[in-house]
């Protein structure tokens, strides 16, 4: 068959091979339902609810998959919109607040809606935080609505107060502390405090009394010798009235007073105390003397005045090793020579050594915060006019006293950052102690007793410079 021919048989066929083809698939479509019509829009969200942040003077591009033919805010104060395009939507933070932002699609579908919070803008603040504490990295800046919240940890109180003064002036009474402050901050302040007194005292003086029978004449130099109730106390063997007259022959009698003393002072107090950063601490090793106070209807009231050792001091860590201190040491003792009378009542007076300051040391140094070093010098002459100018004769008619006082005292003051130590490792002074048993403390006098440790340990050798049996501090040794 050829070419010619097959063509001829297509151009036959083809007709009604279409044919056949139509009205196959005419009844297919007859049978077919006609599709329903769209149900109306009843405002479903199409779209799951979409959280958007925004910060003030910020601006995005929000693009849909949709056309866009409504747009609605809720807070029309909290940001602008503006409909670029019917895909794209320009949205700008104009005030921290919260609000909702709906868009609609065509036959009033919602398309998507999003809950939109413009917050404050902290670039500026993580700007400044980054310039003023670089080495801090672990601060997170949080903005909200209505305040900004700082989270994280700082390495010192001193760079969580920087902090803390850069967010209220970013954003005044609304700022919220989360910051945790790291490391170690318990802090062990140990004081020193060493005191020497030396005292030179010199006197000299004479006084007399001289009578005949009917006449008497005495002198009282610097206050050596003294009249009670009229009678003389010059010496023993002459008695009598100063106005009244004398039984026995002219008697002349000399008082000598002659006096040179040392003295020497040894005052150490070491006191330590533990206290948190920023904390305040105090300390009082001593005790209280009462102190009558005069009050109304001729009553007395009584308050009570400390004496000791007293330590009160406030630390601030303010890391890589630096403490700052304000720290007030005082030791105080009575002192009755010095003392008043109240109604019959003695209170004696306090001498006091007292300092305060602030001073800033890293861990393990030590600091003189104060010190005195004190030098009196007093001399008195009391002289009879003329007699007492006499050469070498003249000393019987003067009384003098020589008073030489030489003080030294020094404050030292050493931080530490104090950690918790496990208690099997630490002693007390009360260690090693043992009550006597009756053979040892009747017989022998021991005041406490030996155990199988001691037996085979020698005896201590005393010290002869400073009469103490062996070492002392901590533990006290017999």
């Amino acid at each position: 068959m050829s070419i010619h021919s097959i063509h001829f048989i297509i151009r036959r066929i083809a007709p009604v091979l279409l044919v056949l083809l139509v009205c196959a698939v005419a009844p297919a479509r007859a049978q077919t339902p006609e599709a329903a019509p769209a149900a109306p829009n009843t405002g479903a969200v199409m779209e799951r609810t979409v959280a958007l942040e925004l910060a003030v003077g910020q601006s995005t591009i929000l693009r849909t998959d949709r056309d866009v033919t409504r747009v609605s805010l809720a807070n029309p104060e909290a940001a602008d919109v503006i409909v670029v395009s019917p895909r794209q939507i320009y949205l700008s933070g104009k005030a921290p607040s919260t609000t909702t932002l709906t868009l609609w699609g065509g036959k009033e579908r919602i398309l998507r809606v999003y809950d939109l919070a413009v917050n404050a803008d902290v670039t500026e603040l993580k700007r400044m935080l980054h310039q003023v504490l670089p080495a801090e990295t672990g601060i997170k800046v949080l903005p909200t609505a209505s305040s900004v919240t700082l989270a994280g940890t700082v390495s010192s109180t001193a760079n969580l107060d920087t902090a803390l003064t850069l967010a209220e002036n970013f954003a005044p009474e609304h700022v919220v502390n989360l910051l945790q402050v790291g490391g170690v901050h318990q802090v062990m302040l140990e004081v020193r405090i060493a005191e020497m007194s030396r005292s030179v005292t010199r006197r000299l003086g004479f006084n007399f009394r001289f009578t005949d029978g009917s006449n008497v004449a005495y002198s009282l130099l610097n206050n050596l010798t003294g009249i009670s109730d009229g009678v003389s106390t010059l010496g023993e063997n002459v008695s009598g009235w100063i106005s009244g007259s004398v039984a026995g022959a002219t008697a002349f009698d000399l008082f000598l007073d002659a006096l040179k003393t040392n003295g020497l002072a040894k005052i150490l107090a070491e006191p330590n105390l533990v206290c948190l950063s920023g904390e305040t601490a105090n300390f009082l090793a001593g005790g209280e003397i009462p102190v009558p106070v005069p009050s109304g209807l001729g009553t007395l009231a009584i308050e009570y005045k400390p004496f000791g050792v007293w330590l009160e001091f406030t630390p601030t860590v303010l890391g890589e090793g630096r403490i700052n201190l304000m720290v007030s040491p005082e030791v105080s003792e009575l002192d009755p020579d010095h003392g008043v009378t109240i109604e019959s009542i003695t209170v004696p007076a306090l001498t006091t050594r007292r300092a305060s300051t602030t001073i800033e040391l890293r861990d393990g140094q030590t600091f003189a915060v104060a010190g005195l070093l004190k030098d009196n010098v007093r001399e008195n002459i009391h002289k009879v006019p003329g007699l007492g100018e006499l050469p070498v004769l003249g000393m019987l008619f003067r009384s003098s006293d020589y008073l030489k006082e030489q003080s030294e005292l020094v404050i030292l003051v050493t931080p530490h950052l104090a950690k918790p130590t496990n208690m099997a490792g630490q002693s007390l002074p009360t260690d090693g102690f043992n009550d006597p048993s009756d053979l040892e403390f009747y017989l022998f006098g021991m005041t406490d007793g030996y155990d199988s440790e001691a037996a085979r340990t020698p005896a201590p050798v005393p010290d002869a410079d400073t009469g103490f049996d062996g070492p002392f501090g901590h533990t006290l040794s017999n």
